[in-house]
Formats: structure tokens, C-alpha cells, sequence
């Protein structure tokens, strides 16, 4: 893959983790995508393209912990979780 290509593929990725469905599925998903994108290796890249491709009632139950996401989707998951969780409670 070009370089250009893994930069298109970012920014994809990264305007649609911004433009959900719901605006709690953005606040979850933009900022991480803002801080990890970059940083994930392809694994975890197709894992994350793989979660976009969930609806957000479903994204929204798997991370608050109310329903167990596909195994696959697991790990990455629980990382976006704990990220909202430390972003939600850094000021208290």
C-alpha cells in the first residue's frame, strides 16, 4: 500500500468514526480515532473498519458492557472503552 492510500484510508476512516448515526457514537469514536488511527497496526486497522461497519445501538451496548460484542471485535473494543472511560473522568 502507498502512502497516499494509507492516508485516503485514515481520513475514511476517521471522517466516518466523526459521522455516525448518533452523536454518543461520535464522541466515542471520533476522539479515538483521533488520538489511535495512526498508530494501529493492520490488524487492528481491519478490526476498527470491520466495528465502523456495526450499527451504533449495537456499538453503543457493547461498550457500555450490556451485550457481548462478536469475539473478534472484543479486544479492540474494550480499548475504545477504556479510552471514553478515561476521557469522561480525567477532570473528576
Amino acid at each position: 500500500m502507498t502512502g497516499e492510500m494509507v492516508e485516503t484510508r485514515l481520513k475514511r476512516m476517521s471522517m466516518r468514526s466523526w459521522r455516525r448515526g448518533t452523536k454518543e457514537m461520535d464522541l466515542i469514536l471520533g476522539p479515538f480515532a483521533d488520538a489511535h488511527l495512526a498508530s494501529l497496526d493492520e490488524t487492528d486497522l481491519a478490526t476498527y473498519d470491520a466495528i465502523l461497519s456495526e450499527n451504533d445501538q449495537d456499538l453503543m451496548a457493547w461498550i457500555l458492557g450490556q451485550s457481548a460484542p462478536p469475539p473478534t471485535l472484543a479486544p479492540l473494543l474494550e480499548r475504545i472503552a477504556a479510552f471514553a472511560r478515561a476521557r469522561l473522568f480525567r477532570d473528576i
